[in-house]
């Protein structure tokens, strides 16, 4: 089941917005304001958020803002105002899609179920996230716990060969080959037990039991 945020104002667009869409796949989270959205969001994963941009307590472009910094989740953001200049503003802090009412429900509907069919199929370009972290490769994004964290280019590259295989195991020679591709004619035998070492100390709870990059002995490296 996917959960999904609507902040609107619009007391009636909010409840027709529910019952328009109302699978039994989706879970609705209803906000009026943007207080009632932040308190929403905290401890809180939304697979979409539905935000309008003019709400009483001030404008969703702020809490897209906000809301970018701890999730790259779908935001499909709804307006009044059809002008050129607030959709740009709204794609260049993070929107994903811009809908001008009024607006057929029909097309919300599908412009929802495609944002969401993109959103799970990033698995093969490089992202993760769970109730801990927020990996993603393509947009340069790592956090833990909602803290940034610093990676080195031999991590990232590393990190990035693990996401997009997941549930692969990488064999040894693999790894080195894609994680080292600066013409480097010979490579350390412990460079790439070094490298995941230090990644999994910046990832996982219990670096010495990790939970997501796992040794298949003998043969290489799993993202489980």
């Amino acid at each position: 089941m996917t959960d999904i945020l609507i902040v609107e104002d619009d007391s009636a667009l909010n409840e027709g917005i529910v019952l328009g869409l109302g699978k039994t796949s989706y879970r609705f989270t209803q906000c009026y304001t943007l207080h009632e959205a932040r308190s929403a969001v905290q401890g809180n994963e939304f697979g979409l958020v539905i935000l309008d941009i003019n709400l009483p307590d001030g404008n969703g472009y702020d809490f897209l803002k906000e809301y970018r910094q701890s999730s790259s989740r779908p935001v499909l953001m709804l307006t009044a105002n059809d002008l050129e200049v607030n959709e740009v503003m709204g794609f260049e802090l993070g929107a994903n899609d811009y809908v001008t009412k009024p607006f057929s429900l029909a097309v919300l509907r599908a412009r929802i179920e495609n944002l969401l069919r993109l959103s799970f199929s990033d698995h093969g370009r490089g992202r993760y996230e769970d109730e801990h972290l927020l990996l993603d490769t393509v947009k340069m994004v790592y956090k833990r716990d909602g803290q940034s964290l610093v990676l080195s280019r031999t991590e990232q590259k590393l990190l990035q060969v693990l996401l997009e295989n997941r549930g692969n195991t990488i064999p040894r020679d693999v790894m080195i080959d894609k994680v080292w591709t600066d013409g480097m004619e010979y490579v350390d035998e412990n460079a790439l037990p070094v490298a995941v070492s230090r990644l999994r100390a910046k990832l996982e709870k219990e670096p010495a039991n990790p939970e997501h990059i796992l040794n298949v002995y003998g043969v290489g490296y799993v993202w489980k």
